[in-house]
């Protein structure tokens, strides 16, 4: 019973496979049926698609392909157009030139009958005057050569006397003339400057805020204001004048280097011999930087540049000479002035002439002074520096002491009389008072041995500082004695000259 109920089982099973089987093959069958015929239903509308994209584009490249095609011609009718003008043009032109050339052609033919014409009628003219001056020939019984010598003497005859007559018309008219416009550039020159008189001046006075400064300055027992003096040259006059120390020097450099020193020793509250003469040593290297300054400036307010360094050292030390009482810079800087105007005047060159007037004296300033006229000594430094020949010139003949081959030097010698020679520019005695105590000074230096000297209390008093490792004591008095009796011999002054011989020992050390 269990086995057919088994066998019944697999049979049910194995009939329900078959049927389902059977079952699933139609079904599928129906759908892959089904799905090829939709597969090729959507291949068909793919492919008409597809057909009318190419369909589509290749309308769309024939328009552009006949759009292009219509450009080219467009541009080919154009061209055809501007070359069709251009042909056009030049047949005008041609025919234009052809007209102008017939025109030419009959105007060369008149021009050559009227040639022809003019040349007919010279030959019946020469043949008139031919005939003509053989009947004045017979009725003068003169040759025509021998009538022209004569009208020609006749004539140069008359024209010498008339040219001897207007000459001397146009020399007189000159002369007037030149008279005039020199004067009235001289007269427009002078007028045009505006300058200050001279100063007679040895003695600045140095203000202090109160007299007890005064006793700082003297020291103990003088020691500081001899170490004063000793190291600037210039005396120190420390009186009953309230708040005011007076300082007296024939030299503008000494008195300022006094002044300036004074004037830090004060600020500064040390004063003693050693502080005295670093202080000093300071201020003339400042007074020497000040005086490159000053060059510097002035070369740059005159407008004169490419000075060589030494001459614009030269130019800044003038502020501290004077010449006849006479600021040198500002003589020289007047003098430059003029002479500016005066070229510009005259129509010559304005920067040569004030160069040439602000060097003019810098002969008068050199470190040291050969005997050599100022000017002459001049024009050697301008050519030792550089400075072109006609300005050298100027320098050398502005007071004639050689020929003036530049049209400069005259210019420079009339300014420099100009700014010199107007009343209360200069004064004589200053000039004779400053070059005796140079002179004083010189006499004294020449010794063997001196180191410094220094002319004070207006020439009346000498001190003369020695070497003390190059000089003794007894030698020292002899060399006082020696130069007074120089000082009788050589030289020409007011009362006595006291000679004071000055010799210290000093040992310095430093701790390091």
């Amino acid at each position: 019973m269990t086995l057919f109920i088994i066998l019944a089982a697999l049979v049910g099973i194995i009939v329900g496979a078959g049927v389902a089987i059977l079952i699933w093959t139609k079904v599928l069958g129906k759908t892959y049926n089904n799905t090829v015929a939709e597969a090729e239903k959507q291949g068909e509308m793919l492919r008409d698609k597809k057909l009318l994209e190419a369909k589509e584009k290749i309308s769309r490249m024939q328009s552009d392909l006949d759009r292009q095609a219509n450009q080219r011609n467009q541009k080919m009718q154009q061209a055809e157009q501007r070359v069709k003008q251009m042909q056009q043009q030049a047949q005008q032109k041609q025919q234009e030139l052809d007209n102008r050339i017939a025109d030419n052609d009959r105007t060369r033919e008149n021009l050559q009958k009227q040639l022809e014409v003019v040349d007919q009628k010279r030959q019946e003219a020469d043949a008139r005057i031919l005939e003509g001056r053989k009947m004045l020939e017979q009725i003068a019984g003169l040759s025509a050569d021998e009538a022209k010598k004569k009208l020609i003497d006749s004539l140069q005859d008359e024209a010498r006397t008339e040219a001897a007559s207007y000459i001397n018309e146009i020399m007189d008219d000159a002369r007037m003339t030149a008279n005039k416009e020199a004067k009235s550039i001289v007269i427009k020159t002078i007028q045009r400057v505006a300058s200050e008189t001279a100063v007679e001046n040895a003695v600045t006075v140095f203000h202090i805020d109160s007299d007890e400064v005064k006793g700082r300055i003297i020291g103990r027992e003088g020691r500081n204001i001899r170490a004063l003096e000793a190291a600037t040259g210039v005396e120190i006059i420390v009186d009953d004048t309230p708040e005011a120390i007076v300082l007296s020097c024939f030299d503008p450099v000494r008195r300022e280097v006094a002044r300036l020193a004074l004037h830090q020793l004060v600020l500064d509250g040390r004063i003693h011999p050693a502080r005295i003469e670093e202080v000093v040593a300071k201020v003339r290297k400042q007074l020497e930087e000040e005086i490159i300054e000053t060059g510097k400036r002035t070369a740059i307010d005159m407008g004169v540049h490419g000075l060589h360094p030494e001459l614009i050292r030269m130019i800044g030390k003038m502020k501290y000479r004077s010449s006849y009482g006479q600021n040198l810079l500002q003589h020289a800087r007047e003098t430059a002035n003029l002479c500016a105007i005066m070229a510009a005047e005259l129509g010559l060159n304005v920067k040569k002439a004030r160069r040439a007037g602000l060097l003019h004296d810098i002969g008068k300033v050199p470190d040291d002074e050969p005997e050599l006229p100022h000017a002459e000594l001049g024009a050697k430094l301008a050519e030792e520096y550089h400075e072109k020949p006609d300005i050298v010139n100027a320098i050398a003949a502005h007071h004639e002491e050689c020929e003036m081959t530049s049209v400069i030097a005259p210019i420079v010698q009339i300014c420099d009389a100009i700014s010199g020679a107007r009343p209360g520019a200069r004064r004589e005695i200053v000039e004779a008072y400053i070059k005796r105590l140079n002179d004083l000074e010189n006499l004294a230096q020449a010794y063997p041995g001196v180191v410094k000297t220094y002319a004070i209390q207006a020439g009346r008093e000498l001190r003369v500082i020695v070497g003390a490792d190059k000089i003794n004591d007894a030698e020292a008095e002899q060399l006082s004695t020696d130069i007074a009796t120089k000082i009788q011999k050589e030289m020409t002054y007011p009362g006595q000259v006291k000679i004071t011989v000055i010799r210290e020992t000093r040992a310095v050390s430093y701790a390091k």
